[in-house]
Order: structure tokens, then sequence, then C-alpha cells
């Protein structure tokens, strides 16, 4: 672990996500506002017409502003990591599961072939990446009971909506971007202790 100067990265993206929505809640029509929100989506149609820039510009834009809630919650996370390991690795494992679940979510749903509303549906958000960041942080846990404890409640609450209601795409995403998450945490962790 390092520890370097206060996190800077996660209070400008958490604070800018959130002006972001807040502007476009007061300062665009409802019409403007859901193309914007249409243009930046990472869904079906976008992607297969070759739109690749919504893989960054989905994770910069919500659909209303944050609940205070969730926007602490995500600050504390996104900061957490940047204090401990560096604003280039809380932003990568942001990035990679952001991304890497939004392309995995896409080549399910055109395998199977899903309808048009679903293919044209609204898919931005901080989820993703806030997924694959809780992750990354469980799999650097010390080993052991706090490490199994970590990743065991965030795995039950990702696959929770799974099996309690009619999943959505959005919900797969999340079981998937927290699964990168662990995957790119695990993968830090090895790497260091045969480095």
């Amino acid at each position: 672990m390092t520890t370097e100067l206060p996190p800077r990265f996660a209070p400008f993206y958490v604070g800018g996500v959130q002006l972001g929505a807040l502007a476009a809640r007061h300062l665009l029509s409802p019409a403007r506002r859901a193309r914007l929100l249409r243009r930046c989506s990472t869904n079906v149609d976008n992607l297969r017409a070759g739109r690749w820039d919504t893989l960054v510009t989905s994770a910069l834009v919500v659909e209303a502003p944050m609940d205070l809630g969730y926007a602490l919650l995500l600050l504390a996370v996104l900061g957490y990591t940047e204090y401990a390991y560096g604003a280039w690795w809380a932003a990568g494992a942001f990035a990679w599961g952001h991304a890497g679940a939004s392309l995995i979510v896409y080549g399910g749903l055109r395998a199977v072939r899903a309808g048009q509303r679903t293919r044209s549906a609204t898919d931005v958000g901080t989820s993703y990446g806030f997924n694959s960041v809780a992750g990354f942080l469980a799999a650097g846990l010390p080993a052991g009971r706090p490490r199994i404890a970590a990743r065991s409640a965030l795995l039950a609450l990702a696959v929770r909506p799974l099996v309690t209601r009619r999943p959505g795409f959005t919900d797969a995403g999340h079981l998937i971007a927290l699964l990168l998450g662990l995957g790119l945490g695990s993968l830090r962790r090895r790497t260091l202790a045969h480095g």
C-alpha cells in the first residue's frame, strides 16, 4: 500500500457527476436530457453502431442526481482506494469494471437477441465502476476472515437481486463488475507477492 496526498480523483469525479446531473436537471428540457442520456448510454444500439466513446461517457452521467447516501458511499470507496493504492489504481479499477461489465452485458444482450426496448435502454451511471472498486478493495484485504467476509458479503449483495426478483441486465452487470474488481484485486495481490 502507498499513502499519498489526500484523494483528488475521487472528490473531483463524484462532485463532477453530481454537478452535471444537477445542471442537466435544471438547465435542459426533459427531451434534451433524454437525448443526452440516450447518446451517452452503453446500450446495444449505440455499441453496435460503433459509438465506443459511450464506454467513457456513460460513467460521467447519471439519470438523476445521486442520493446523498450513495454519493457519500461512492466517495468513500473511491477515496479510500485512491488513498491506499493511488489514483491510478482507483481510476483503473473503476474503468476496468465499468467498461468490462458494459461490454460483457452488451455481448450477452446481443447473444440472446434482446428486444428493441432493452437494446435502446438508457444505461449510464457509476454503479458498475463502484462495484468493481468495492471488489478490488475486498480482494486486497489481509488473508483470512476479513477477506472472506468482505467477499461473501459483496457477492451476496450482488446475487440477491438476481434471485429475489425478476432481474434486469444491469443486475447482471453489477455482479460482473464486482467479479472483475475481485479478479483485478487478486491479480494485483498475487503479482506483488511474487514480485
